[in-house]
């Protein structure tokens, strides 16, 4: 099977591609790197069943080629992201979505969107079943993410109604790992971060908000159940073990061995209170369900960031004081902008042209 996976350069993108050869499968790999990280798949360059192509996905998918399904991850993901680039993460939630879908639908290809428990909004009810509608603001700072993906979900939904196309779509909670970016404002990565700089960990609220992290290659198994099935969902996929914030700071700081403190600074604007999947549909339905506790994905990801001193270093100023959003990616020394672009020797034995990248996201 040929998969074309939208934002594949991005955390969750990379890793699922990577699970995509691994099983025998071939990957096109579209991204522009403006959340994205080159680093993610260069290993996977050298590859036979690997193709990147640079691509803004909001402005077109054609160059994919002939594609047998089409996994949609391209998008900014966390916060700090889709905050300052909020015209482009509405932009690639719509027009990225549609150009995707109609790559699938010109070769009759699955379709996989990668939605979000974002759409359920600061939720009214707990925990969180597909069947809920949510409870988003449609006008404020975090809807250009929510509506976004409501959106895609949406025209999905109606490319499947109107033109028969074989549409599946998760919606996933909180996923963690290695290839999460140090300074991407999660709570995971900053946690991790800070605890291994010295920084205090900051938590916004009281820290009695509650989140469900599932650590990645479990996602990604979801993700490939998803695929090869001919489901439409919606699923959630995610770990439905509910954990506060403070609980997660005392994890890792107690995995770290770190001295840092804890601060507190004021909970953002709609920033939900309660966050924890039903995964029955996913489990009944596509026979997924995550396996790696929290302690060992935590040490897996803790591992591959103490590996990375020169990141670290560069990213704790991004996250100091609250993790302030006004901060741009650019001041981050060492971070990863939307110029950058598969180096030197590789972009050649990608076939890439390196270009100045345009306006759209990496998923994860």
């Amino acid at each position: 099977m040929r998969v074309a996976v939208t934002g594949g350069g991005g955390f969750l993108g990379s890793h699922l591609c990577e699970a995509l050869l691994r099983r025998g499968d071939s990957v096109v790999c579209l991204d522009d790197f403006s959340t994205g990280d080159p680093d993610n798949i260069a290993p996977l360059l050298s590859h036979p069943g690997f193709a990147f192509q640079h691509a803004d996905v909001s402005v077109s998918a054609d160059g994919a080629g002939r594609v047998d399904a089409v996994a949609h991850l391209a998008s900014p993901a966390s916060p700090p992201d889709y905050l300052r680039r909020p015209l482009e993460t509405l932009r690639v939630g719509s027009r990225g979505t549609e150009n995707a879908l109609r790559l699938a639908l010109r070769h009759n290809a699955r379709f996989v969107l990668a939605s979000t428990s974002e759409i359920y909004g600061d939720p009214l009810v707990h925990p969180q079943e597909e069947a809920y509608w949510g409870n988003v603001n449609s006008i404020g700072p975090r809807s250009v993410y929510d509506e976004a993906k409501r959106y895609a979900e949406a025209v999905s939904a109606a490319y499947r109604r109107t033109h028969g196309l074989n549409v599946g779509i998760a919606r996933i909670f909180n996923t963690y790992g290695p290839r999460m970016r140090p300074h991407d404002g999660r709570v995971v990565s900053s946690f991790i971060t800070q605890a291994l700089t010295g920084e205090p960990l900051t938590i916004y609220g009281d820290g009695k908000q509650t989140r469900s992290f599932c650590y990645v290659d479990d996602l990604v198994r979801g993700l490939l159940a998803l695929l090869d099935s001919s489901e439409m969902g919606p699923f959630n996929l995610g770990n439905p073990v509910e954990r506060t914030v403070t609980e997660l700071a005392e994890a890792v700081l107690a995995m770290t061995g770190s001295r840092s403190e804890v601060k507190h600074h004021p909970l953002p604007v709609d920033d939900p209170v309660r966050r924890r999947p039903v995964i029955t549909r996913a489990q009944e339905v596509l026979g997924w369900q995550p396996e790696i506790d929290i302690t060992e994905g935590l040490r897996r990801t803790v591992a591959y960031f103490a590996a990375r001193p020169d990141r670290l270093g560069a990213s704790a100023a991004a996250i100091r004081g609250g993790q302030d959003e006004t901060v741009p990616l650019t001041a981050v020394t060492g971070a990863t902008t939307a110029a950058q672009t598969i180096p030197g020797p590789a972009a050649e034995t990608a076939g890439v042209t390196p270009t100045t990248a345009g306006p759209s996201g990496s998923g994860g």
